[in-house]
């Protein structure tokens, strides 16, 4: 497995803006004002994840929730709940449709380490884009090996039509796989790397570049695995929609 690259803290912006990523070590989150020990609270979030009814290549290996919020400077506000949404430019598999999850759990978007993380990469978004108000869509994922293969990005390696992604880890069990990959939008340069620690966090200028990650299967023959992730996009001008 590869190491991921890591970032140094007061580099994070100037990584985006030369490399279109950054990877941010759980002992740096404070950059964000959170701790990996205060995220470590949302843990148990992840065991009450609802399966994905959506899934188009008929899989059944994937558990998720949804939530939207809009970051204006200090503060942050619950949406009222919607459909998540893509186009088909940006989602060939998924796109074009709206997809009803349910609602995130109040014990994660109600917590406090939850609205300083959100509010954390807001900031980052304004210093890469400029200072603006920011809609923002989290989606806690489990991925697990029950069929025997699970896939974290169906969809392939994509963008997300948005301005900022996070891609924070948060566990791996009894498991293989489940690389990271991120590409030039439109060149040939990329890195590949394996998140291990929990809370490590991947940033993504989406207009700059694709990502994906590798599917994952069970150590053990038979034996149930998964893969924990909370994917958080940020956009401006306002939600996606039809």
């Amino acid at each position: 497995m590869f190491e991921p690259p890591w970032t140094a803290p007061t580099e994070i912006v100037d990584a985006l803006r030369r490399d279109g990523e950054a990877v941010v070590a759980p002992t740096s989150l404070g950059v964000l004002g959170v701790s990996a020990a205060e995220l470590d609270a949302l843990k148990p979030c992840w065991d009450d994840l609802p399966p994905d009814g959506y899934l188009r290549d008929g899989g059944r290996y994937r558990f998720r929730r949804h939530g939207c919020f809009v970051a204006d400077g200090d503060t942050l506000t619950l949406s009222a709940h919607r459909a998540h949404w893509q186009p088909l430019d940006y989602n060939a598999l998924h796109g074009g449709i709206q997809r009803w999850y349910v609602p995130l759990a109040p014990e994660m978007s109600e917590s406090p380490v939850w609205k300083a993380l959100l509010l954390g990469l807001a900031r980052v978004a304004s210093a890469l884009k400029g200072e603006q108000r920011w809609f923002i869509e989290a989606h806690p994922f489990r991925i697990d090996t029950s069929d025997g293969i699970g896939r974290p990005t169906p969809e392939g390696a994509h963008r997300d039509g948005v301005d900022l992604v996070a891609v924070l880890f948060v566990g791996r069990h009894g498991v293989k796989g489940g690389e990271s990959r991120v590409f030039e939008a439109h060149g040939p340069a990329g890195q590949r790397f394996t998140m291990t620690l929990p809370w490590t966090t991947l940033l993504l200028d989406d207009e700059r570049v694709i990502h994906e990650t590798t599917p994952i299967q069970p150590l053990a023959s038979g034996e149930r695995g998964w893969r924990d992730t909370l994917v958080i996009t940020l956009r401006s001008g306002g939600f996606q929609g039809p």
